[in-house]
């Protein structure tokens, strides 16, 4: 078997599914095992540009099959607008998809939850959410009060499970629509929905451990990036799952005896969406100039992305974290006529240096990054297909990462499309690990 895990090792938005578009090509399973329609992945393909949110981004293959697990929460109607978007692209959705029975749903009431928890916090704290209602599903998830897919698709038991929770957050609700509107809302999207998905609903569990059994080729894909990750990121300012190696394994139940690989995205640069502490943000030239040449704008808000130089602090901890080995490096041409290049080595608070990613928020929020002066290129790595033909800088640039992050780089990326990419481990896409 070859199983092979692709997660972000910074704060997301590193390229994962342009990569994971790539390896799909020899994979016979691609798997979405944690967050919701708050993450997106952008994959130009066919010179067309799909930006999806739930469905993993393997459905752009032909005749690969696709599986929302159990870790994820799916928002029904966004789901089903994603479905009809793809096949508006004469994308065979319906039948190379299946999702998990335990997924949990985000219904109506869940982003007017969001939305009030986001005000109730004031100026207290803002995490910057999207409010699409990823944190209350998860949070009805952990209080065990959610409604998972299975539930959605029995009509007695969804009435049951609905009405309770309706009447458990009726004082919060009632302040956006009254919870008969709220009901009737819900009631009326369920209907439009189950003919789409009803029928793609499983049991993933038996679904994926029968095929990493018989040997088939399978990538499991996150959402976000490790820095968002709910137990070791940069909490509070964090999602609510855990976009790390280890959420594959309870977002899939698939055990790690049977996982071969991790791959870890990260991007030439840093960039962040929403708030939080970032050691090295660049709010002066260099920074408009990384957003600029990067499209650094998120895929679901459409939200400027906060750029900084490249952080090995918070890269190791993304690499230690995941167990990583194999690097992907993206968007290396954005750096294209940059010079001189920073890398941030270590961070210094209070006088001392700091070398391992601090768990405090206040801690981080006081670091201030110690660079690293290295030397730019002015030629142009985009379109270069091979790495030998690199300029001798930019190579220099990339064997410092793999020094300082303690991984090697196995792919590097440039531009947008699938094919403006570098193998340096030919195994990685042949599945041969």
């Amino acid at each position: 078997m070859s199983t092979l895990i692709v997660v972000g090792t910074q704060w997301g938005d590193e390229g994962k599914g342009k990569v994971v578009h790539l390896l799909s090509r020899n994979a016979d399973y691609i798997v979405r095992f944690q967050g919701g329609n708050n993450a997106g992945h952008t994959v130009v393909f066919d010179k067309k540009e799909f930006i999806l949110h739930i469905v993993p981004s393997g459905i752009l293959e032909p005749n690969k099959k696709c599986v929302i697990g159990n870790g994820v929460v799916i928002d029904p109607k966004a789901l089903v607008e994603e479905i009809k978007f793809l096949e508006t692209k004469n994308i065979d959705v319906r039948k190379n998809l299946v999702i998990s029975d335990r997924a949990h749903v985000i219904l109506p009431y869940h982003k007017h939850l969001d939305q009030w928890r986001e005000d109730a916090l004031g100026g207290r704290i803002k995490i910057g959410t999207t409010k699409k209602g990823i944190g209350p599903a998860y949070s009805d998830k952990f209080a065990r009060i959610g409604i998972r897919m299975g539930d959605y698709l029995d009509d007695k038991e969804f009435a049951k499970l609905l009405d309770s929770n309706l009447e458990d957050k009726a004082p919060i609700l009632k302040r956006f629509d009254s919870i008969k509107n709220i009901r009737a809302i819900t009631m009326a999207e369920r209907k439009k929905i189950l003919p789409v998905i009803k029928n793609l609903v499983v049991d993933t569990t038996v679904l994926l451990n029968n095929i990493v059994d018989k040997g088939k080729n399978v990538i499991f894909e996150s959402a976000q990036g490790t820095l968002l990750d709910v137990d070791f990121g940069t909490y509070p300012y964090v999602t609510s799952s855990n976009p790390t190696s280890g959420g594959a394994c309870a977002g899939t139940g698939v055990g790690p005896t049977k996982i071969d690989k991790v791959v870890g995205i990260v991007k030439a640069y840093i960039t962040r969406v929403g708030e939080g502490p970032m050691p090295t943000e660049l709010n002066d030239k260099n920074g408009k100039y990384l957003r600029a040449k990067g499209a650094e704008y998120g895929a679901t808000t459409g939200r400027p992305r906060r750029c900084g130089w490249f952080d090995a602090v918070a890269t190791r901890h993304g690499v230690r974290i995941n167990g990583i080995k194999d690097l992907a490096l993206t968007k290396l041409d954005v750096l294209d006529g940059i010079d001189p290049i920073y890398v941030c080595t270590a961070y210094k608070y209070k006088g001392k240096v700091i070398k391992d990613f601090p768990s405090s928020i206040k801690v981080l929020s006081g670091c201030k990054p110690v660079y690293k002066k290295m030397r730019g290129w002015k030629e142009k790595t985009y379109g270069v297909n091979r790495y030998t033909d690199l300029p001798k800088e930019a190579k220099v640039y990339i064997e410092e990462l793999e020094r300082l992050t303690g991984a090697k780089v196995a792919m590097i990326s440039m531009g947008r499309s699938r094919e403006e990419t570098i193998l340096k481990d030919q195994k990685l896409i042949d599945f041969k690990f």
